[in-house]
């Protein structure tokens, strides 16, 4: 099947110099990408980012953590 693609010229620019790089058609190339990020692991909810994954602050500020918003994280900046 065949298709139209509209792309900035900038974007154009690389893939065509990846082509030549390496050695394959540009058309070679775009299905060769097509095909990776069809077979790419879709992002879910269990590999997406959680507060739990966030880095944790361990130190001691005299202030209960639970009170650590960024309001007053700015105000002990500003102190």
């Amino acid at each position: 099947m065949r298709t139209t693609l509209e792309l900035p010229d900038p974007l154009f620019a690389r893939l065509k110099a990846r082509a030549a790089h390496e050695h394959v058609t540009l058309k070679q190339l775009l299905r060769s990408y097509v095909e990776q990020g069809l077979s790419a692991t879709p992002l879910t909810a269990a590999t997406q980012r959680t507060a739990e994954s966030l880095p944790q602050l361990n130190s001691s500020l005299g202030i209960p953590s639970h009170n650590l918003s960024n309001a007053t994280l700015f105000e002990l900046l500003d102190a």
